[in-house]
C-alpha cells in the first residue's frame, strides 16, 4: 500500500493529502502535538483522541532513551503500548535536544558525547545509536539523526555541519536496511534538510535529500530565532526541490499563522511546544486572534471560553472561571488551556484543508491571517 496520496493540489503549493501508516490513516497538512516524555503535558489520551482530534504525536527520543530507558520500552512492547496510543506515532531524532545541551556535549565524526540533564551521566549519540533507539520506541515514522545549527550561524559553520548530517544519513540508512522492525510494523525514516538560512546550502541538502529516496522527507534547523520572512523564503526555495509526490515535514513551526503560510509552501506535517507551552502561561490562540486570559479584562466576562472551539472546554468553562484558576495558580487552568489550543491547532488544519479541497484555501488563508494575529 502507498505511503503518501495526494488527494488535490490547489493552485499554489498546497496540497491535501492523506499519510497511511500500521497504525491508521493521518490527513494533510497535519499538525502534530508534542508528547515529548510519553506524554502531551497536562492531557490525557483519551482527550488527545476524542476532544482535540489528533491523529498522530510525536516521542521524544532523547528524553525516552533517559527515562524512563530502552529495558523499559522494549518490555512494555514500545512507546504505543508504553502510553496506550494506538494512532500513529512519529519520533525526532534526538539531535535538536542535544543540540540544546551546547555546554555540555562534544560534536565528533562518530557522533555527539553529552551530559544527561537528569543526572549528569555521560552518553554517546551516534546516528546508529540514534536509529536503535527509535527501533526500541518503535514509532511509525522517525527521523535520521542531524546536527541542527543556531541561528545566526556562519556560511562556513553551517557548511560544514550540513556535510555532517549528510554523512551520518548514510549511516542511517545503513544501519536501518540492516535491521528489522521490532513489533512487527512498519517504521519510515525521514532524513532532514539542514543548511541554515542559506539558499546555496539548503538547496545541496534538498538535493542530497531528494537522491536518498526515502518515504518523506523533513526541513529542519527553522523556527530556531530566524526571522519569519526567512524562514518562509527557506521554506519555498526547498519545496520546490523535494519530490512532490512524498510527504515534507516542517519541524518546530509554530503560531497558527506560521503553520497557515507553511501550508502555502507546500508543507504537510508540522509540530510545536508552542500550543501547550503558551497554554501554560494563560496564552490562547482562537479564530479572533490571541488571549491573554491573566488580563483584568476577562475578570468578569462569564461567556464561554471560546464560542467557536471545537473542545468540550470550550463550551463547558467561562472566560473569568479559566483566568480566576490561573491567578489562583491552579492546575486545571493549565490542563484547559492546553486542551483548548491543541483542539484550535487541530481544528486550523482541518479548515485550511477543507479549503484547499474547496480551491479557495490561498484567498482565505489572506483573510484570516491578521484576524489570528490580532491581540485581544
Amino acid at each position: 500500500m502507498k505511503f503518501f496520496n495526494i488527494e488535490k493540489t490547489s493552485e499554489g503549493k498546497a496540497r491535501a493529502g492523506e499519510l497511511i501508516t500500521d497504525h491508521g490513516k493521518v490527513q494533510t497538512p497535519i499538525f502534530m502535538p508534542v508528547g515529548t516524555v510519553a506524554s502531551v503535558k497536562t492531557v490525557h489520551q483519551r482527550e488527545l483522541k476524542e476532544d482535540i482530534k489528533a491523529q498522530i504525536i510525536l516521542g521524544n527520543t532523547y528524553h525516552l532513551y533517559l527515562r524512563p530507558g530502552m529495558d523499559v520500552m522494549q518490555e512494555a512492547g514500545g512507546l504505543h503500548k508504553f502510553m496506550n496510543w494506538d494512532l500513529p506515532i512519529l519520533t525526532d531524532s534526538g539531535g535538536f535536544q542535544v543540540f540544546s545541551l551546547s555546554g555540555s556535549r562534544k560534536m565528533s565524526e562518530e557522533g555527539v558525547k553529552f551530559k544527561s540533564h537528569i543526572d549528569g551521566s555521560y552518553h554517546l549519540f551516534t546516528p546508529e545509536k540514534s536509529m536503535e533507539i527509535q527501533r526500541q520506541i518503535g514509532a511509525d515514522i522517525f527521523m535520521a539523526f542531524d546536527e541542527c545549527t543556531p541561528y545566526p550561524c556562519e556560511y562556513n559553520q553551517a557548511k560544514l555541519s550540513m556535510e555532517l548530517t549528510h554523512r551520518w544519513l548514510k549511516r542511517c540508512i545503513d544501519w536501518t536496511e540492516e535491521n528489522q522492525e521490532l513489533y512487527g510494523y512498519k517504521q519510515r525514516l525521514f532524513p532532514i534538510v539542514q543548511g541554515s538560512t542559506y539558499s546555496d546550502l539548503r538547496k545541496i541538502s534538498a538535493e542530497v535529500i531528494s537522491e536518498a529516496g526515502a518515504e518523506g522527507n523533513a526541513i529542519g534547523g527553522l523556527s530556531v530565532g530566524e526571522p519569519e520572512e526567512e524562514m518562509y523564503r527557506i521554506t519555498d526555495e526547498v519545496t520546490d526541490i523535494l519530490p512532490k509526490e512524498k510527504p515534507r515535514y516542517l519541524m518546530g513551526v509554530g503560531t497558527p499563522w506560521n503553520i497557515l503560510e507553511s501550508i502555502g509552501l507546500g508543507i504537510d506535517m508540522m509540530d510545536c511546544v508552542m500550543p501547550t507551552r503558551n497554554a501554560r502561561n494563560a496564552m490562547l490562540f482562537t479564530w479572533q486572534g490571541v488571549m491573554n486570559l491573566k488580563n483584568e479584562k476577562w475578570k468578569r466576562d462569564f461567556s464561554p471560553l471560546d464560542e467557536f472551539g471545537t473542545s468540550f472546554v470550550d463550551k463547558e468553562y467561562s472566560k473569568a472561571y479559566v483566568r480566576h484558576l490561573f491567578v489562583s495558580k491552579e492546575y486545571l487552568g493549565k490542563q484547559i488551556a492546553s486542551i483548548h489550543n491543541l483542539a484550535f491547532y487541530l481544528d486550523l488544519v482541518k479548515v485550511a484543508r477543507e479549503h484547499i479541497l474547496a480551491g479557495d484555501f490561498y484567498e482565505w488563508k489572506k483573510s484570516v491571517i491578521p484576524v489570528l494575529r490580532q491581540r485581544l
